[in-house]
């Protein structure tokens, strides 16, 4: 498992899911820890291809497997990771006016090949 903000957990059968979910929860630095059907709704995710469990952590917070599988002593910036809450909203700038664009409308990054 890479760092980042985004993890997918998979339980064995008889690990009680909701109990480790708000174990993990309340753990400093995590925003949100979803079952699958949750994640799923809430990120239009297909169900089948994410685990059992979603965790994605706060602003400054990187997830990973352990300390000792992530050397960061090479670093010579802060690290950067990807998949948190905190990052969702992405200004988009275009070079030409668009006609009749829909400001109440929630725009997805792929909406962006209905413009070119």
């Amino acid at each position: 498992m890479g760092a980042g903000s985004y993890a997918t957990v998979y339980l064995p059968a008889e690990v009680d899911g909701r109990a480790l979910a708000a174990r993990i929860a309340a753990l400093r630095g995590i925003d949100t820890v979803l079952t699958r059907a949750e994640a799923a709704s809430r990120f239009e995710l297909p169900a089948d291809r994410i685990g059992d469990l979603v965790v994605v952590s706060s602003r400054s917070v990187a997830l990973g497997g352990a300390a000792a599988k992530h050397d960061l002593s090479g670093l010579d910036a802060p690290l950067r990771s990807h998949g948190g809450l905190s990052e969702q909203p992405v200004p988009l700038v275009m070079n030409r006016r668009i006609e009749n664009l829909d400001a109440s409308r929630r725009w997805r990054n792929f909406d962006a090949f209905h413009w070119c």
